[in-house]
């Protein structure tokens, strides 16, 4: 196993999380309702391909940290899992940039005025329900997982072995979900932007 990377104060530790999560919930909240009218020079829905890609690399390095674990290369584990929290980082500036520049789509909004008329809402039938589904339990599991992320590393960078397995086993398939769904989300809406 690993020595402690950062010394184990569970005071400050739960202080730090609890206030990180709280900033970046609330920060996407409220963004959410902002759009920027700005021209760019290029299209901000690059920012969700940039996503995209981000969200698929997170998944291949938490399936690559999983297997570097089972095969007890502590190192090599720890290092994917700490690439893979900085390209999280990375999704939530590239994701709050996107919102902030493109405002919001409408799933099956061909003519992008904002409504689903009858038209629109008959060519996509059912499978507006199954975005739906998927765009649902993808924000909610984005939601509730970053404090989980947050306390399974730093119980992984002290060193706290038994109770960093026994959050991972929680942590790692919401974190795998919502990198999984992401780019599903994204392909399925991608066609609609204006």
């Amino acid at each position: 196993m690993l020595s402690p990377s950062i010394p184990k104060n569970d005071r400050v530790a739960s202080l730090l999380i609890g206030v990180v999560s709280l900033v970046v919930f609330a920060t996407i909240v409220v963004l959410g309702r902002v759009e920027l009218k700005v021209e760019l020079g290029f299209d901000p829905h690059l920012f969700a391909t940039l996503n995209a890609f981000i969200n698929s690399c997170v998944a291949i390095l938490l399936v690559a940290a999983l297997v570097a674990v089972k095969k007890g290369k502590y190192p090599l584990h720890k290092n994917l899992m700490l690439i893979a929290m900085l390209l999280s980082i990375l999704f939530l500036v590239s994701y709050i940039a996107h919102h902030l520049l493109s405002g919001s789509t409408i799933y099956g909004d061909v003519n992008h005025d904002g409504v689903l008329d009858d038209t629109e809402r008959s060519a996509i039938s059912s499978t507006r329900g199954i975005y739906v589904i998927l765009l649902l339990t993808h924000i909610l599991s984005a939601a509730i997982i970053l404090p989980f992320v947050l306390f399974t590393a730093y119980r992984g960078l002290t060193s706290e072995f038994p109770q960093h397995r026994k959050l991972a086993k929680i942590t790692w398939p919401i974190w795998f979900y919502v990198s999984v769904t992401g780019p599903i989300v994204y392909w399925m809406i991608s066609p609609f932007y204006g």
